[in-house]
């Protein structure tokens, strides 16, 4: 499997997040709370080096509850680092940064500077709905493709904080085909950019291996095929995903499942732990 999506504005976000960290107290990394892993950037990590960084772990209301809360732990033993679990929409939930900004920003506070705050993610994690809710009103550009936000903008959130938006970064070759299969079925990476019937067919047999009752429950199946190809058959038959002959059509049977996934129609599923171990995505190679 190879997944290769780069589009040149990506450069141009990288170039940008360098200039302007250097002028940055704390840097909010948004990150799909179903991947926490595959959706955190390397590289991220490494431009921030010892600055404070709090983790959001958006889209929590589609996650596995409890593989959320390892996950919590897990990040926080990170230096400088806090995680809170929210969904981006939820203005209670959005309201809770801005207190941990201040807790963790507690010099600058008592100093009476403002908090100068970055927001950063991959594509399509949720970064600028969260920014519209902590805003209160309508400044980034929403939507349900990845890319949306192509331009940097401070806001003023009137509340001691300057927030600095930037656009989706993601890391330019996905060589890490587990989290590169993991992000293409979140719909993190542009569907033109990756064989929906491979990736459709390995989340099947993850769902299968994770979450059984919920995938025998939605598809209204007695009993789990074993194997990709039986699994997304059966998916396939149940959704009426069939050709000529009555075959099943094995495209729109992965497209239906992971269009149905990431819109939570199965439950809440996180698609990664911490430390995991050798599910269905861990176990993707490449093909060559």
């Amino acid at each position: 499997m190879i997944i290769d999506w780069y589009p040149g504005h990506m450069k141009k976000a990288r170039a940008q997040i360098v200039e302007i960290l250097p002028k940055i107290d704390l840097v909010i990394e948004v990150l799909d709370a179903r991947l926490p892993a595959s959706s955190a950037n390397p590289l991220l990590a490494r431009l921030r080096k010892d600055k404070p960084c709090l983790k959001v772990l958006n889209k929590s209301d589609l996650a596995d509850p409890v593989a959320t809360k390892a996950w919590v732990k897990a990040l926080e033993q990170e230096q400088n680092v806090k995680a809170l679990p929210l969904e981006a929409k939820n203005r209670r939930d959005a309201g809770l940064l801005p207190k941990l900004c201040r807790q963790m920003l507690a010099s600058r506070v008592k100093a009476g500077k403002p908090l100068r705050v970055i927001v950063v993610g991959i594509p399509n994690v949720g970064k600028s709905t969260l920014i519209n809710t902590l805003a209160g009103k309508k400044i980034a550009r929403v939507g349900d493709k990845p890319a949306i936000t192509t331009c940097p903008q401070q806001i003023d959130l009137r509340n001691g904080i300057l927030l600095s938006d930037t656009p989706g970064l993601l890391w330019p070759v996905l060589d890490n085909l587990p989290g590169a299969c993991r992000l293409a079925a979140s719909g993190a990476i542009g569907d033109n950019a990756f064989d929906t019937t491979e990736v459709g067919m390995v989340s099947a047999e993850y769902l299968a291996e994770r979450y059984p009752a919920q995938l025998k429950e939605r598809y209204n199946l007695q009993e789990l095929p074993t194997g990709q190809l039986p699994l997304i058959e059966a998916i396939g038959r149940k959704r009426g995903c069939l050709i000529a002959g009555g075959d099943v059509d094995l495209h729109r049977a992965a497209e239906t499942l992971l269009r149905e996934l990431r819109a939570g129609k199965l439950g809440r599923v996180s698609l990664e732990r911490p430390a995991d171990d050798n599910d269905a995505y861990s176990r993707v190679q490449e093909v060559k």
